[in-house]
């Protein structure tokens, strides 16, 4: 019974993981589609802009779900002392990547007030 649970949760940790990489990769797609056939009239520097601005959205979602799935299947599954200290190390850097994408994004740390 506990077996068929643990089994359940690892497979839940996937499919999150999953919807974390179809996140950024339909993130992606549905970036490029303005810049490859733009219906309104911009220069190259905006739709670039508009371009990475959607991109970097997507990533944070994503990234989230990534770490989400990371948890779930390390808490149910893989809950050694190695496995534990492998998803430290990911939610580490997949955090420094989330900040380091919300700076870029919104052009400031998350805990700043926005500035007006």
């Amino acid at each position: 019974m506990i077996h068929n649970l643990i089994k359940i949760a690892g497979n839940v940790g996937v499919v999150v993981e999953l919807i974390g990489v179809l996140v950024i990769v339909s993130g992606f797609l549905i970036a490029l589609v303005p810049v490859l056939f733009p219906q309104k009239k911009r220069d190259n520097q905006s739709r670039f802009i508009v371009f990475r601005t959607s991109i970097k959205k997507h990533m944070l979602l994503g990234l989230d779900f990534l770490v989400a799935g990371d948890i779930i299947r390390t808490v149910t599954v893989n809950s050694t002392l190695t496995g534990i200290a492998s998803l430290g190390l990911l939610v580490i850097i997949r955090t420094m990547l989330v900040f380091t994408i919300h700076l870029e994004v919104e052009g400031h740390w998350p805990w700043q007030k926005k500035a007006d």
